[in-house]
C-alpha cells in the first residue's frame, strides 16, 4: 500500500465511500439489485490509490462488491419480504441451479476476456430497459411462469451471467419474471432474494482464487490479511456496509410507494445508464 496518500485524500476517499455504500444500499431497495455496478468503479479507483497492481485490481474489486451485496440484499430481502411481496417458491426452485450457475461463471471467468463479460451485460441489460422503457405488456413469453425444469434451466443461466458480470442477478431475474406477467413490484422483492444466492458463493470463489495470487504480492498490504481475505478486501466491506445497510429499507418504501409505470421506468433508465457506462468502457 502506498504511504504517499495525503491525510486529506485518505478523508475524501472515506467519505465518498461512505456516500457510495448509502447509494448502494438505495439501489438495492429500490430495484431489488445488489448495486454492484456502483461499487466496482469506486473501489477500483480506491485500489489504485493505495497500489493495487493492474492485473489483480480488477477481480479484487468484483470479490469485494460480492461480498458487500451479500449484507445489502439481506436487508433489502427482509424488507420486501415484510411486505409479503416475495415469491419463497420461487426462489427455492432456483436456489440450487442458481448457485451452480455462479460456480460454472467463475470457471470460465479464469479464462474469458474481460469484452466477454461486458459485451452479455450490454445485451442483457439494454433488452431489459428497453422492455421497461417502452410499457408494453405484450412483451412476455406467457400469462404465467413455466414450468419448473424451465425455471431451473433459467436459474442456471442467471446463476452464469450473474458471476460473468460481477452483479447480483437482479436485472435478469426482473427481466425473466415481467416477460412471464409477474408484477414488477414482486419482481423487484423476489430479485433481493436472488442476490443472497449469487454473492454468497460468488465471494467464497474469489476468496479462495484470490489466495495464491495475494501471495505474489507480499509488498501490496491491501491484498495481505487482516486488510483482505483473496479477492475481498475487509477495507471496502468497512466502509461500504454501515450505510447500505441503512439505506436498503428507504430504497424499499420508494419502490412501495412508486406506481408500476414509474418503478419500471426508474429501472429502465438505471439499466440505461450501467449499458452506457460499459459501452464507453471499450473506448478506454
Amino acid at each position: 500500500m502506498s504511504m504517499d496518500i495525503s491525510l486529506q485524500e485518505m478523508i475524501w476517499l472515506g467519505l465518498g465511500l461512505l456516500a457510495a455504500g448509502g447509494i448502494t444500499g438505495l439501489l438495492a431497495g429500490l430495484f431489488g439489485v445488489g448495486g454492484g455496478a456502483v461499487i466496482v468503479p469506486i473501489l477500483y479507483e480506491l485500489f489504485r490509490y493505495l497500489g493495487v497492481p493492474d492485473d489483480v485490481r480488477m477481480p479484487l474489486c468484483v470479490g469485494t462488491s460480492l461480498a458487500i451485496i451479500i449484507p445489502t440484499s439481506i436487508r433489502s430481502y427482509r424488507a420486501h419480504l415484510a411486505r409479503g411481496a416475495v415469491d419463497r417458491d420461487l426462489l427455492k426452485i432456483w436456489a440450487v441451479p442458481v448457485v451452480l450457475g455462479v460456480v460454472i461463471g467463475s470457471l470460465v471467468a479464469r479464462y474469458a476476456p474481460a469484452e466477454l463479460f461486458k459485451t452479455v451485460f450490454v445485451v442483457v441489460a439494454g433488452i431489459s430497459a428497453i422492455r421497461l422503457l417502452s410499457g408494453k405488456d405484450h412483451w412476455r413469453f406467457g400469462e404465467t411462469l413455466p414450468g419448473k425444469m424451465a425455471i431451473r434451466i433459467t436459474g442456471l443461466v442467471i446463476g452464469v451471467l450473474s458471476s460473468l458480470m460481477g452483479i447480483g442477478g437482479g436485472q435478469l431475474s426482473n427481466l425473466f419474471m415481467t416477460f412471464y406477467n409477474r408484477p414488477i413490484h414482486q419482481a423487484v422483492a423476489t430479485s433481493s432474494g436472488l442476490g443472497i444466492m449469487i454473492s454468497v458463493p460468488g465471494m467464497l470463489g474469489y476468496i479462495y482464487a484470490g489466495w495464491p495470487r495475494a501471495a505474489e504480492y507480499p509488498d501490496v498490504a491491501a491484498l495481505q490479511p487482516p486488510m483482505a481475505l483473496g479477492y475481498v478486501s475487509l477495507i471496502g466491506l468497512a466502509l461500504f456496509v454501515p450505510t447500505s445497510m441503512l439505506t436498503a429499507p428507504l430504497g424499499v418504501k420508494l419502490a412501495h410507494g412508486l406506481s408500476k409505470r414509474r418503478l419500471e421506468v426508474a429501472f429502465g433508465l438505471f439499466l440505461l445508464l450501467i449499458c452506457l457506462r460499459f459501452v464507453l468502457s471499450f473506448f478506454e
